[in-house]
């Protein structure tokens, strides 16, 4: 898809982070952009800003984990512009679990599930239909990460467990696009391919209270700020992809029509290159450092 101007782009946990400098990207190339995400004050605030900037921005709560909302979601999109070109399936939450996998609520896998790869069905579910019907070009785009779909990180098994899922929903979704035609294509996107400052880590302000957390963590969960500060202690370097580079590579593999919307790193790259040769080796996963928890 080449041309952007005047298409519509939906983007899911669009209020901040990757998500809001997408639908910024989107629509300084002329789209006409529908951000979603379920935190109604802080989704008001952003399109206000971006319509302050003369942006033609519109913001539609919404709980992709419900597919009902999903369905509202797309009701407005068609009422307001009568389609739909570029799809997002980007909104993502952590989980809050601590401790070995095994001693984790089931709770922390629900919460995570539903919104990481069940919002993701339900947006596919959803407007995915819609696209091909109008017989227009189209793009999908669905948010995955390095942290499981490149490699996973034992620190993070939630997460990891649904960005893997994304990646194969996202695979299986191109063979079926190209299967029906292929004017609708689709991508995965990995946002890194180091740290991104956004609302993923204190996601938990919009866990649903029906799955709480029936115990309390045993230590609260660190700041990003905390995290960063332990991890210069540790004498290690911390970097940031900027959210906005993110968003240009989004543009630009749309543009492309590019399945893997990867970063350009040589330890990226390196990972992969792991973790396939293992496979090929049918050897141990010995680019997997060993998750030991501290109970002193």
């Amino acid at each position: 898809m080449q041309h952007l101007e005047g298409k519509v782009a939906v983007v899911t946990g669009g209020a901040s982070g990757v998500g809001r400098a997408m639908g910024e990207r989107f629509a300084r190339e002329g789209m006409r952009v529908v951000l979603a995400d379920v935190e109604e004050p802080a989704l008001q605030a952003t399109v206000a800003e971006l319509r302050a900037r003369d942006l033609e921005v519109t913001g539609v709560a919404t709980d992709v984990a419900r597919f009902g909302s999903v369905e509202a979601l797309a009701q407005k999109v068609l009422a307001t512009y009568g389609g739909v070109h570029v799809l997002c399936n980007n909104a993502g939450v952590g989980s809050g679990a601590e401790g070995r996998m095994w001693e984790y609520e089931l709770s922390d896998w629900t919460w995570a599930l539903g919104v990481n790869v069940w919002g993701v069905i339900h947006g596919i579910n959803v407007f995915v239909p819609l696209m091909l019907e109008s017989g227009e070009e189209g793009h999908v785009v669905n948010t995955s990460s390095g942290n499981g779909g490149v490699s996973p990180l034992p620190t993070t098994p939630v997460y990891a467990l649904t960005k893997a899922a994304v990646t194969c929903l996202t695979e299986c979704l191109h063979a079926h696009l190209e299967g029906a035609g292929g004017k609708v294509k689709a991508s995965v996107l990995y946002p890194g391919p180091h740290m991104l400052r956004t609302g993923l880590w204190t996601s938990t302000r919009n866990r649903p209270s029906e799955l709480a957390k029936q115990k309390p963590r045993a230590t609260p969960p660190p700041t990003l700020d905390e995290w960063e500060q332990a991890m210069k202690e540790a004498g290690l370097e911390v970097l940031y992809t900027p959210v906005e580079e993110v968003a240009d590579r989004v543009v630009e593999g749309i543009r492309e029509e590019r399945f893997w919307i990867l970063p350009d790193s040589e330890e990226t790259d390196e990972r992969i290159r792991a973790r396939a040769q293992s496979m090929l080796e049918r050897a141990n996963p010995t680019y997997l450092q060993p998750f030991v928890v501290d109970r002193t």
